[in-house]
C-alpha cells in the first residue's frame, strides 16, 4: 500500500474485478470471431464458479480485514 494511500494492496480484493475482467474480455474475443460462441458459453460460468468458490473459500481475513 503507498503512504498515504487509502487502498488496499492486498491481493484478494482484487480476484472479484479480475473475474469480471476476465468475463469480458471472453466476450469481447467470443464477438470478434477469435473465439467461438460456444467456447465462450462454456467460460464464462467456469469463472464464475472459481469467483464462487475463492469468495466460500476464503474465510481467513486480510490484515486489512481483520481491523
Amino acid at each position: 500500500m503507498f503512504e498515504g494511500s487509502k487502498e488496499c494492496a492486498c491481493t484478494c480484493h482484487k480476484a472479484g474485478p479480475m473475474i469480471i475482467i476476465l468475463i469480458g474480455v471472453a466476450f469481447l474475443l467470443g464477438a470478434l470471431g477469435y473465439v467461438s460462441q460456444e467456447t465462450v458459453a462454456v467460460i464464462w460460468p467456469i469463472l464464475l464458479i472459481i469467483l464462487g468458490l475463492k469468495k466460500l473459500g476464503g474465510s481467513k481475513m486480510c490484515k486489512c480485514c481483520a481491523k
